[in-house]
């Protein structure tokens, strides 16, 4: 397995990590910066959402870099990406820092597109993330760290960027899947 590929392995197993701080009632109290009051566990929770989610520019970087890209790079990084993002989204919901409706939709578009690699996959084709999902995920990652930080930086001039960015996230998520289904029709109107 090769560097990009254990970086995205990694990014995979923060995930249960990130779980577990966000879900165990730990007792480390509250943290208050730039006026905003936040559970210690949410702010640890934000950091390793946000280091794992830099893992997945890290490994792409090092693919391109020095021509590592594989099919198991190609498959693996989506799929951490969609694992983070879901994982971090469900929580949220669970703790009411997002609407659930939301997440019903994302995490449906990850399903489908998932899906339809699958199907792909099994004509012999693998479909790297084009430039739509790449901001589609990244609007995401914004979205889900500002909601885990509370708002944190945008509070003190009150502008309620988490929600704002969340539905740019939807937009992009709604967007990217459409295009996704868009280009690769003929593997449905093909298929037996």
């Amino acid at each position: 397995m090769n560097l990009p590929n254990r970086i995205t392995v990694a990014r995979i197993l923060l995930i249960p990590v990130f779980l577990v701080i966000m879900l165990i009632d730990f007792p480390w109290g509250e943290l208050t910066l730039l006026g905003v009051t936040l559970p210690m566990t949410h702010f640890i929770g934000a950091l390793i959402f946000i280091i794992a989610s830099t893992t997945d520019w890290i490994d792409g970087h090092f693919a391109r870099k020095y021509n590592l890209v594989t099919d198991l790079g190609k498959f693996l990084d989506p799929l951490a990406d969609k694992l983070l993002v879901s994982s971090a989204l469900i929580v949220l919901v669970g703790l009411d820092m997002a609407p659930a409706w939301i997440t019903i939709v994302i995490i449906s578009r990850e399903f489908a597109v998932t899906g339809l690699r699958l199907v792909l996959a099994g004509g012999g084709e693998v479909v790297a993330a084009n430039m739509l999902g790449k901001i589609k995920t990244w609007a995401q990652i914004v979205a889900i760290s500002a909601l885990l930080l509370h708002n944190m930086i945008f509070e003190l001039i009150s502008l309620p960027l988490d929600l704002i960015a969340l539905w740019v996230a939807l937009f992009f998520t709604v967007w990217s899947g459409w295009d996704y289904f868009a280009k690769n029709k003929q593997a449905f109107v093909s298929s037996k």
